[in-house]
């Protein structure tokens, strides 16, 4: 009897050593891993961002940990996620199949594919084409300087009344963006934009939420009819939407004078018509949600926090006008080439930029063959995770790293360090609408908003609570400030308008 239970005992714990997910030899340390769990336990589901700066301090800038049994490298710092997406970034340039996201997207788009042939092309075609169609130069600003009148015109008709700045957002950073894709703007009460821009921030939330993490962790709960079958169901209604417009151009555009960047794949698809060629129809809808998705949520995140942390620094707005005032005297709207001639502007949208930590950990790399990274060895395939949030408020990096503070991107003669990048974009280049929509786009986006009208607090409540990371995880520090939950807005001329704008999200 004794023997039957010594025996027992040793074959459940030869299972469990079986089952066990070992580190290879010489890669990044991490803490234990629990059989089928890995390290679930050691992660809140809600915000694991805290947790990795936990882990961080134990076990350093590069660290694993293991999502059930696949193990993952967490890079901390910008030294670390510098030199893996940067210095080695085509070592680091693959992408993760096996995820919820690559579920959810089919595997098609640009943002999400996996480094090779596909990627490339679509990457080159959609840099060429947007390029084209203005993003980074005037005829771009063009169209924000239309959109915000828009914008404007619809806070202007809920004077008095509480509005949603993130869905007001949202839908000026969606128009924006579709008219360089489909060349159309929709009215905000469109179905169009009131569906698209619903099923995106409902997946932005779902993708970031504790679901997701289960998705990825639990292969064996992926066709139960949990909540993330809500991401499944959302981009069926988007890719129907994409089908539609698609159609369209297809029956109305003109060989050789292309309107957008739809009419732009269709007539590539023309001159390769017969070969074999990666591009088709749905790769078409799926590239053109992609960019419509990263451009208009990284913008309008970007802009939402700039707006909450004007409110609560009245005195970095007042300065913020008052070099808009002296470079342009009201004479024209803000454009590109003005950013040089207004340095602290230039800095404050950094600064937000930095703050709002929109893509908190990026877009999943994986490895695409055995390499190295700070002295660890990486198999080929490994899930690679940069915490950007790590990089933006590091210690000896920035003047204020804890502090909303334009300074952290100005040199002692007052003008923007150049060599002081935004870590947030030191990603492999298939993310093509970040820094396009979110850097440039948000100069004219602010500039204007600044330019004609002043966010101030309302009188009301003592105080308000701003977070850092609006998809989903605040990861910087609460602000706490003697301010209201809700502002005015007010046009910077005789007749001052007041709207009420709903701070929360």
């Amino acid at each position: 009897m004794f023997v039957s239970i010594i025996l027992l005992w040793l074959c459940v714990w030869f299972i469990v050593l079986q089952l066990k997910s070992r580190r290879p030899k010489n890669f990044p340390p991490g803490p234990p891993a629990l059989p089928v769990l890995g390290n679930l336990l050691n992660l809140s589901l809600e915000n694991p961002l805290k947790d990795f700066e936990r882990l961080r301090k134990k076990y350093g800038d590069v660290y694993s940990l293991f999502l059930g049994p696949k193990p993952m490298v967490i890079l901390n710092g910008q030294s670390a996620i510098k030199e893996a997406l940067v210095t080695k970034g085509i070592d680091f340039a693959g992408r993760p199949d096996d995820l919820f996201v690559n579920d959810v997207t089919q595997r098609r788009g640009v943002i999400l594919a996996d480094f090779g042939p596909s990627w490339r092309d679509h990457r080159r075609f959609a840099l060429t084409t947007m390029r084209n169609f203005g993003l980074g130069k005037n005829s771009m600003a063009d169209r924000i300087h239309g959109e915000l009148q828009y914008t404007v015109d619809a806070l202007e008709k809920n004077i008095g009344k509480s509005v949603s700045p993130g869905i007001l957002f949202y839908n000026m950073a969606s128009n924006i963006i579709c008219q360089v894709l489909f060349g159309t703007r929709f009215e905000y009460e469109d179905e169009f934009i009131k569906v698209i821009v619903r099923c995106f921030r409902e997946n932005a939330k779902i993708t970031n939420g504790p679901w997701a993490m289960l998705y990825d962790s639990f292969p064996l709960i992926r066709n139960l009819p949990l909540p993330f079958v809500k991401a499944f169901e959302n981009v069926k209604v988007t890719m129907a939407f994409g089908r539609a417009l698609v159609s369209e151009h297809k029956n109305t555009k003109v060989p050789g004078d292309p309107r957008d960047l739809v009419d732009c794949y269709l007539d590539e698809l023309d001159k390769r018509a017969g070969e074999d060629s990666i591009l088709s129809e749905e790769e078409l809808v799926s590239v053109s949600l992609d960019l419509h998705f990263a451009g208009t949520d990284t913008t309008s995140n970007t802009l939402l926090t700039g707006f909450l942390y004007l409110m609560a620094f009245p005195h970095i707005q007042e300065r913020c006008q008052q070099e808009i005032d002296e470079v342009l005297g009201g004479k024209h709207p803000v454009t590109f080439e003005d950013r040089h001639n207004m340095p602290y502007m230039q800095a404050m949208i950094h600064e937000v930029q930095r703050i709002a930590n929109t893509v908190p950990l990026s877009v999943f790399h994986s490895t695409t063959k055995d390499t190295e990274l700070m002295g660890y060895s990486i198999p080929r395939g490994t899930l690679i995770i940069p915490n950007l949030g790590s990089a933006l408020k590091e210690e000896g990096q920035w003047k204020f790293p804890d502090e909303f503070n334009p300074e952290n991107f100005l040199n002692d003669k007052g003008r923007v360090c150049q060599t002081r990048g935004l870590p947030a974009f030191l990603c492999r280049s298939s993310d093509v609408s970040g820094r396009g929509s979110g850097s440039y786009g948000a100069f004219p986006h602010l500039g204007d908003s600044a330019e004609e009208v002043q966010v101030c607090l309302a009188s009301g409540r003592r105080r308000a609570r701003l977070d850092s990371g609006l998809r989903g995880h605040p990861v910087s520090q609460t602000l706490l400030h003697e301010c209201p939950a809700q502002g005015d807005t007010v046009r910077r001329s005789y007749n001052p308008v007041s709207i009420i704008l709903a701070t929360s999200h």
